[in-house]
């Protein structure tokens, strides 16, 4: 069974900065790409960013790049999302995915790539 873990979320004004974490109990968190996906309240889930194996690729949505930054720590079997520069439309619950394969330069950008969910943490910033 996999376990993913978010946390790191909660109120911020528009401007400031947060840092979600994900921390996942897979033994073979090292061979998959990560992704952070966002669901605002009336909308559906829309991906945020997501990161390969081996923390070579990257892929960011348009919303956010230049913005967030994904990273992973493999030793740690944690995948992190700092978020910078935060507007009041980046407000939604965040959650942390596995993909469901693995490979040397793949990430994936679709909800239908991932087969293991996080909760979710919550993210309100402010005007």
């Amino acid at each position: 069974q996999v376990h993913l873990v978010e946390s790191g979320g909660g109120l911020v004004q528009a401007g400031g900065s947060l840092r979600l974490s994900c921390a996942a109990s897979i033994g073979t968190f090292s061979s998959y790409a990560m992704g952070w996906f966002r669901q605002a309240p009336g909308k559906e889930r829309e991906f945020v960013a997501t990161i390969n194996w081996s923390s070579v690729n990257t892929a960011y949505a348009d919303s956010v790049k230049g913005r967030f930054t994904i990273s992973k720590d493999n030793a740690k079997n944690t995948v992190y999302l700092q978020m910078n520069n935060l507007k009041p439309e980046d407000t939604a619950v965040y959650y942390c995915a596995k993909t469901m394969r693995s490979g040397s330069g793949y990430v994936g950008i679709r909800a239908d790539e991932y087969d293991y969910w996080g909760q979710g943490t919550q993210v309100t910033v402010s005007s």
